[in-house]
């Protein structure tokens, strides 16, 4: 059979070259410049100058009640409180806040939440002015009327979204290694004993050492006694000691 003639689509496809970028940076005519600057606006001067005018009295504004009372209650947490620990706090479940508030109150220690405009004045014009530092994203309160520090620790150990920052512990500010030193101490009562014990340890050394001379100077004079009259004859009296 005869080979058909060329065939050819109807439809041809032909890559042309990109455009050539034309849109450059030009600078401004001078012209264009000159007019720009003398008709560039210039806002009139005042007839006074403001230093002259009298000073505008700022209106106060009223305080929010509820502020105050938040206010009120942070004072008084911190005035009635032997421990109060500041904790980074992140989000977390509301069943894991649940369970970690009724670990901590098995151990008298409550948790608040507190905002950091509410807190940060209260502290400025207290005595706990170093803990400012540690407000400075969302935190809570851990407070107790007792020093709690070692059930503390071990609840918040498995609780990784709150992270211990510093507490104040008998109105003495600690670090977080403040915090863990201070709950590997003894109990008060034993360090009390303990301090009472080393207290009466020297003057009973010193009334021991007092009493070693003339317990000696005595029993040496017993002795010496005994021995006198165990030599003494049967029948003769014994010696008096004031002679000789």
């Amino acid at each position: 059979a005869p080979l058909p003639t060329a065939w050819l689509p109807a439809l041809q496809l032909a890559r042309r070259g990109s455009k050539a970028v034309t849109r450059h940076w030009k600078a401004m005519h001078f012209q264009r410049q000159k007019l720009l600057a003398v008709t560039e606006y210039l806002p009139p001067r005042p007839a006074v100058p403001p230093r002259c005018l009298p000073a505008q009295r700022e209106h106060p504004q009223e305080e929010d009640g509820y502020a105050r009372l938040l206010r009120r209650q942070v004072e008084q947490v911190f005035r009635s409180s032997r421990m109060v620990a500041v904790c980074q706090y992140n989000s977390m479940p509301d069943e894991d806040v649940v369970t970690m508030r009724y670990y901590l109150r098995k151990h008298n220690i409550e948790v608040k939440f507190v905002l950091n405009e509410i807190v940060r004045p209260v502290l400025a014009q207290s005595k706990y002015r170093n803990l400012l530092p540690l407000f400075v994203c969302r935190n809570i309160l851990l407070v107790s009327p007792e020093t709690r520090a070692r059930e503390m620790l071990r609840v918040l150990k498995g609780i990784p979204q709150v992270n211990l920052l510093g507490a104040c512990i008998d109105n003495t500010i600690l670090s977080r290694q403040g915090v863990e030193n201070f709950s590997r101490l003894p109990p008060l009562e034993a360090s009390q004993g303990q301090t009472v014990g080393a207290l009466a340890l020297l003057p009973s050394q010193t009334s021991s050492l007092l009493q070693h001379g003339p317990s000696l100077l005595t029993a040496l004079l017993d002795e010496h006694i005994r021995r006198l009259r165990g030599t003494a004859a049967p029948g003769e009296p014994p010696q008096e000691q004031g002679k000789g």
